[in-house]
């Protein structure tokens, strides 16, 4: 893998993960975001990631601190006019992400541009871009640290070229490439999200509570995490995202957004990150 200058844009829970995969995979990396402070909170997230390594001596303390120097930050977007990759991890919302392939296609044509999306239509935001072509998904999962799937997505105008290229890219940071074609939801949270919903309609109905349905799941389906401390997880907002991305792709009404999903986001209970969803967080 030759590829070592990188862009991350976004510096959320994803972008910030994504990222410190990158450093610590000997990859330079610039991470970008419109708001300082949350650079700021994104390199002292992965700071104290960093250090759970050298906890679990994972990592030297050397190599702690030559993982931090391959890190940057900028708020200004053309610190990443010199990537060779640019990995997209902005909020799942399909204007912004269509805005910044427009801005970012627009400065370089060698650069790849790819989409961490995990349910929006890479075709459509190859057709916004000036090199299509170099447009593809990475779609990384939560935590991206610990979990070691990256679903690589080809839109309609994505070359073979530019596949390979995030392939090896990910391999280089130890995941796993699975390809998947450019459908609503791809694979994995075609399969997941559902399956969130389901759950949160048997606790509407009052068929069981919350803790009832994930103990269930783990003891008679072995899943290391019930589906409703997974939706915690992942956040209420952006499994409703994808619910109606998958309505509005398909059409069908198996995925029919739950009436108490859409409650509890509008309400602002989203899970891990707001301190209150199907569960409550200190």
């Amino acid at each position: 893998m030759t590829t070592s200058r990188i862009g991350v844009v976004g510096a959320g829970t994803m972008g910030q993960g994504i990222a410190q995969v990158l450093v610590t995979t000997s990859h330079d990396v610039i991470l970008y975001d419109i708001a300082d402070e949350q650079l700021e909170r994104a390199r002292a997230g992965i700071g104290k990631g960093l250090d759970k390594l050298v906890q679990k001596e994972r990592l030297s303390e050397s190599q702690r601190d030559e993982a931090l120097g391959r890190l940057s930050t900028a708020s200004q977007i053309d610190a990443l006019d010199d990537r060779e990759v640019i990995i997209e991890a902005a909020p799942e919302k399909a204007e912004l992400k269509e805005s910044i392939f427009r801005d970012l296609s627009a400065r370089s044509r060698d650069t790849i541009l790819a989409s961490n999306t995990s349910s929006l239509s890479l075709t459509r935001l190859a057709a916004v871009s000036e090199h299509p072509e170099r447009v593809v998904g990475m779609h990384f999962f939560n935590p991206v640290p610990v979990l070691k799937l990256v679903e690589v997505i080809r839109a309609e105008q994505t070359s073979d070229a530019t596949v390979a290229k995030v392939e090896a890219l990910a391999t280089s940071m130890g995941k796993t490439a699975v390809p998947i074609a450019d459908s609503p939801g791809f694979a994995v949270n075609r399969l997941l999200i559902p399956m969130i919903n389901e759950a949160a309609f048997l606790v509407q109905e009052g068929t069981a509570t919350p803790e009832a349905i994930d103990e269930a799941m783990k003891l008679g389906a072995a899943h290391p995490l019930g589906p409703l401390a997974l939706a915690d997880l992942i956040g209420l907002d952006i499994c409703l995202d994808i619910m109606e991305v998958l309505q509005d792709g398909f059409g069908d009404p198996k995925y029919r957004p739950c009436p108490l999903l859409k409650r509890m986001a509008a309400a602002g209970h989203l899970g891990r990150k707001s301190g209150h969803g199907f569960y409550h967080y200190e």
